[in-house]
């Protein structure tokens, strides 16, 4: 009667990549995503405030409404970011 084949073991370089329990290693984000992540957020913030504040004259007296549309656009970077995260 045939045997059976036996399991193969993993190579080397398969074993030292992956962690203990063979998953692969984990990621992290670079230490100033938090930070850049959370100040986008908060400028984008404090742009609309001010420009609720001043009468709708500054930040950028030129752009009119479209304060708001830049206050939320860093507003989304930031939140685009919390994505990544890891």
């Amino acid at each position: 009667m045939p045997s059976s084949k036996k399991p193969k073991k993993p190579s080397d370089a398969t074993a030292t990549d992956a962690t203990p329990t063979g998953l692969p290693p984990a990621k992290t984000s670079p230490t100033w995503w938090a930070p850049v992540m959370v100040a986008f957020m908060v400028i984008g913030l404090l742009w609309i405030v001010i420009y609720y504040l001043t009468d709708y004259t500054f930040p950028v007296k030129a752009w009119g409404n479209w304060n708001l549309g830049a206050g939320f656009g860093l507003m989304m970077v930031g939140f685009l970011m919390t994505t990544n995260w890891r």
